[in-house]
């Protein structure tokens, strides 16, 4: 390497290469300076192409995404007070009521009455997990595994219904 292209003296930060291209005789502009970083680890390539992957599938993940929220959040919930869950009761009772008022407005026949009842009996299902997570703890007995199988069920209807590419 050519002493005019070699740094002399430059504090430069681990891992950063840098070459210093001299004044070109004649002119009176600023040097240039290159900035060459290393090649990034393997787990930096790894955790790079999962978040790629992840931001372009974040539609089709939604379910997951809310599933994995609401994990975070009955367990902050449990942790600020066991008392959360009796809050959160509500929440489990809501869906059947929303299925009685709109059966008694608009009522549904065949497949959109089969539809109601399953989107009710899933947010039933959610709305007491939530409770007893808030209450209990989100990993307490079977709660860790209820909150599995739903979140399977609910991610593979929601592709099913998206019939995603």
């Amino acid at each position: 390497m050519s002493s005019r292209t070699r740094t002399r003296g430059v504090k430069t930060a681990a891992g950063v290469h840098t070459v210093r291209i001299p004044h070109q005789r004649g002119r009176r502009s600023q040097p240039f300076l290159i900035v060459v970083p290393d090649r990034p680890s393997l787990a930096g390539e790894v955790f790079g192409f999962l978040g790629r992957a992840l931001w372009r599938f974040r539609a089709a993940l939604a379910p997951t995404g809310f599933a994995v929220l609401a994990l975070v959040v009955t367990a902050l919930l449990h942790v600020l007070g066991w008392w959360s869950g009796l809050v959160l009761a509500p929440l489990a009772v809501a869906p059947l009521v929303w299925l009685g008022v709109m059966q008694h407005r608009r009522p549904g026949h065949g497949s959109t009455l089969a539809w109601r009842i399953a989107l009710a009996a899933l947010a039933t299902l959610t709305g007491t997990w939530a409770a007893l997570a808030a209450g209990f703890g989100p990993l307490a007995g079977p709660l860790g595994l209820v909150w599995l199988i739903t979140v399977i069920v609910a991610q593979s209807a929601w592709l099913f219904v998206r019939r995603t590419h």
